[in-house]
């Protein structure tokens, strides 16, 4: 069952859930501001996603404004990014879905049709 990362208060995630739902994916549903993925888990979604450290970042965000990140990942090294990632899942693009093999970031439909279909 994969598992989905997301933020109840996104109406990206709950369209991304829908559709889910409506496809027969059942979830393992966790709030990602309340428990964050593992560091090890983000590096595991990278690996199978094929994307990159980048697409991981949450930068519409608030946090990522607040925290002034678009300067920050300049100078920080992929290492130190999924260490802040995995303390402040705010900073993370959601939804994130993944199970032991696939993995999105975000809702995209047509990926999500590929994917989890």
């Amino acid at each position: 069952m994969p598992k989905f990362y997301h933020y109840p208060n996104c109406s990206t995630c709950r369209n991304a859930q829908k559709w889910l739902q409506n496809h027969k994916v059942e979830l393992d549903a966790v709030d990602i501001t309340l428990t964050p993925p593992s560091k090890d888990q983000l590096k595991k979604v990278l690996k199978t996603s094929g994307k990159t450290i980048a697409d991981l970042l949450n930068k519409s965000g608030e946090q990522y404004r607040v925290l002034n990140m678009k300067d920050k990942v300049k100078i920080m090294t992929e290492d130190q990014i999924l260490d802040l990632l995995a303390k402040n899942g705010r900073l993370i693009k959601r939804p994130l879905v993944f199970d032991s093999s696939t993995a999105t970031i975000g809702f995209k439909e047509e990926e999500f049709k590929k994917t989890w279909k």
